[in-house]
């Protein structure tokens, strides 16, 4: 009796102990813990792939309007990672250079010097040329260039133009026709279309050479003064306005932007002529006007200023509104 006692027992041991291992190993492979390799049974989670931020803002071809009174209003725009040029429909057109052409000379001179240096005098010249746009230093550097106030024979473009065309691969940009002036660097003809190019040239290293490229870079991104009367005086001018004005911060923080314009109130129209140029490593942008004289200056850089803003991609808001003239053709 006692023997069946204990069989019974037994087996109901037996029973029950295989009822509790049944849903500790359900809870282990409910755990993950079926691989024995030491996971200490917690569950494991895959993270949901984070979302790939957009690209920063930049500038890109797209539809300009303004409200643009005057004689001569055109555009181009260069993506400097493709190679693709786009802007107004007469973008080929040309007008004067005017000061936007010292970036050029100074870049020009310091390349041929290759590895040398200056003279303290000379690179101090090269310097104000572009920040405060000096007129005696940039002709000093003209002239250290090679260059030359003589009418070149045969109306042909001097040494230093001539290289500029060559080296940048200009297809537009010629002598400047001026009866009395056909020597002088600033009356060049130049097109939006080989501005950019001027600019990306400089930007690549192909005008200074890679000694000077980013010395003159820097010193582009260093331009001062605003268009101010106090500002503009007779043989210099402050030239810190424009097309820099018309980028959003999402833009200008990203590195610097270096800008060279010109401009110039002459009495053979009765026009402003006004330049601006603006390079950085994603694109370079530059727009050229002839305008009235009553309109002053600041219609100009605004008028820059608002190409820029409307061709920042993705837009940020609202573009730069131009003060108010009768609205003509483009």
């Amino acid at each position: 009796m006692r023997s069946r006692v204990t069989m019974v027992l037994a087996i109901t041991a037996v029973l029950l102990g295989g009822v509790l291992l049944v849903p500790a190993a359900y809870a282990r492979l409910s755990s993950g813990d079926s691989s024995g390799g030491g996971g200490g049974g917690a569950a494991s989670t895959v993270a949901a792939p984070s979302p790939t931020p957009p690209p920063p803002p930049t500038l890109a071809a797209g539809p300009v309007s303004v409200n643009f009174k005057g004689e001569f209003f055109s555009w181009a725009l260069l993506d400097r990672q493709t190679g693709k040029i786009a802007g107004s429909p007469n973008m080929t057109a040309t007008s004067s250079t005017e000061s936007m052409l010292k970036a050029w000379i100074v870049s020009d001179y310091l390349r041929q010097l290759g590895d040398k240096e200056p003279t303290a005098a000379l690179k101090k010249a090269a310097s104000l040329a572009i920040r405060e746009s000096n007129d005696d230093a940039a002709n000093a550097v003209y002239r250290a260039a090679g260059g030359s106030y003589a009418v070149p024979a045969g109306g042909q473009p001097g040494p230093v133009l001539k290289r500029a065309i060559s080296i940048c691969g200009l297809t537009d940009t010629r002598r400047g026709n001026i009866p009395g002036y056909e020597g002088w660097w600033s009356f060049t003809r130049m097109s939006p279309r080989d501005a950019v190019r001027l600019g990306d040239c400089i930007a690549d290293g192909k005008a200074a050479g890679p000694k000077w490229t980013k010395w003159v870079l820097t010193e582009m991104s260093k331009v001062q003064g605003t268009t101010a009367d106090k500002d503009q005086k007779a043989k210099s001018g402050g030239g810190h306005w424009g097309i820099i004005d018309g980028l959003p911060k999402s833009i200008t923080a990203q590195g610097p932007v270096s800008i060279k314009n010109g401009w110039t109130k002459i009495n053979y129209d009765g026009n402003w002529h006004v330049n601006c140029l603006a390079v950085t490593d994603k694109w370079s942008l530059a727009v050229m006007l002839r305008y009235p004289q009553k309109s002053g200056l600041d219609y100009g850089a605004q008028v820059c200023a608002s190409v820029a803003t409307q061709l920042v991609t993705p837009q940020p808001g609202a573009a730069l509104k131009v003060p108010q003239q009768p609205v003509g053709k483009l």
